[in-house]
């Protein structure tokens, strides 16, 4: 659970977030000012009148931001005293802007539509700025519920009934387990939910053996002390879905079907465009990095993938071309490592030598949101510690994850451990709903300045 101090804690800088709270604002004022053209009938002079409006809402909340000193709390998340400040200013905004129309400088056709257009205009200034407030304090939180959830150790519990509900929810109340499943000896009740949790017809060892690939691997399996009460109970087990008598195995995989085409399909047309749009930037980023000591442009590395096999990953080149000269794999040290060039490090702290990878993920060796690939020299070190690394294989490596939000760039074996445990967690949950969040939290790291 995510602390008082942790909600206090910065997100980006003052400018930043100022300019973001501006901007919208004034996107609230078009949407405003656009809803009123559009219940009205045609008004003369509308293009005048929109800049008109704009520019004066411009002004009007930047006095609003100084009136109510906004900037004094604009640090911190979704709280109740800068919540306040917000909804403060939207109305001293809408109260100059009232003014402006009362004495006549921006016209609309009638009183009526001026009140709608301020009340609008005050009602979508206050939910755009409270729901951007809002976001920063899920940003906040994100961090510790996925360490939290990745540190726990996966357990099954054998059996559906109250009992097993019961062992179930004291083992999750320790914050030492997720209780991933329950279990049956039912084929019927497979794929069924009893009470939330999923259920998972266990009936030898392939089964049990197919379900750690979709759980990244099981640590406990737990037996209610009425175990046999609780088989007794199955049949009739409270809080189970029913209404079908068809039923499903659970797969090998946590993302469905259909998941599984929309993320790839999402990977292939987005990739494809990002490379035309970002195609000016990267070529002002290989005409620096050329300019900047001659050497190559694109750095390939092999790394393991998809069902363990090889491929080649692409990097703009950020490190002096003998960077690895002693023909032994190094970890890179973050942006203080003294192998990186001053071209190189600039790229590295925005990102951008990572824009090659979409090529990477058009070609389908990668996708957006996956474990970050390693080589097979580190790969052979970490499986010495933990074995489990092999059921990342069944996903593509992505360019973002949680655990690249979260542990950064991994230049020790022990932050390579900590990484293993937040994608394994990410290969339990993972669905298209948890790729857009990883996907938002990315993008709001990125704008808010955050390095990862």
């Amino acid at each position: 659970m995510a602390t008082k101090k942790e909600f206090g804690q910065k997100y980006g800088s003052i400018g930043v977030i100022v300019i973001e709270d501006v901007v919208l604002s004034a996107v609230a004022s078009l949407l405003a000012i656009l809803l009123v053209r559009w219940l009205s009938d045609p008004i003369p002079g509308f293009s005048t009148l929109l800049f008109k409006w704009e520019a004066f809402a411009l002004v009007a909340v930047v006095l609003a931001f100084s009136i109510t000193r906004t900037w004094r709390d604009v640090r911190r998340y979704f709280t109740a005293r800068s919540s306040a400040r917000l909804v403060l200013a939207a109305g001293i905004k809408d109260l100059l802007l009232g003014f402006v129309l009362l004495i006549g400088w921006i016209r609309l056709p009638s009183s009526a539509y001026a009140v709608m257009a301020v009340l609008s205009d005050f009602l979508l200034t206050s939910f755009f700025l409270l729901a951007s407030r809002f976001a920063a304090r899920q940003l906040a939180r994100e961090p510790v519920r996925v360490q939290d959830s990745a540190q726990r150790k996966t357990a099954l519990v054998v059996g559906t009934g109250e009992s097993s509900l019961r062992l179930a929810a004291e083992l999750e109340s320790t914050g030492l387990y997720t209780v991933v499943a329950l279990t049956t000896r039912d084929r019927g009740m497979a794929g069924r939910v009893v009470a939330d949790r999923l259920v998972c017809y266990l009936e030898n060892n392939h089964d049990i053996d197919q379900l750690q690939w979709r759980l990244g691997g099981i640590d406990c399996i737990f037996f209610p002390k009425d175990r046999m009460a609780d088989e007794d109970e199955e049949e009739t087990a409270p809080g189970s879905e029913t209404g079908t008598d068809d039923t499903q195995e659970f797969h090998a995989d946590a993302m469905s079907a259909a998941g599984h085409l929309i993320k790839h399909a999402f990977d292939l047309l987005v990739s494809g465009i990002l490379i035309i749009l970002f195609s000016p930037l990267a070529l002002i980023c290989a005409i620096a990095v050329k300019l900047g000591d001659g050497g190559p442009v694109i750095y390939a590395q092999e790394r393991i993938g998809l069902h363990g096999k090889p491929f080649k990953i692409y990097k703009f080149r950020t490190m002096r071309t003998d960077a690895e000269a002693a023909g032994v794999p190094e970890l890179a040290e973050g942006e203080e490592d003294p192998r990186l060039t001053r071209v190189g490090r600039f790229l590295r702290a925005h990102h951008l030598d990572e824009l090659p990878q979409l090529w990477n993920v058009f070609k389908g060796d990668m996708s957006f949101i996956g474990y970050r690939p390693e080589r097979a020299y580190y790969i052979d070190q970490i499986m010495e510690r933990n074995p489990r690394y092999r059921f990342l294989y069944q996903m593509r490596p992505g360019i973002t994850s949680y655990a690249t939000l979260y542990n950064g760039y991994t230049s020790t074996l022990e932050k390579m451990l900590t990484r293993l445990d937040m994608d394994l967690y990410y290969l339990r949950t993972r669905s298209v709903w948890t790729d857009i969040r990883v996907l938002g939290l990315t993008f709001l790291r990125i704008v808010a300045g955050k390095r990862f």
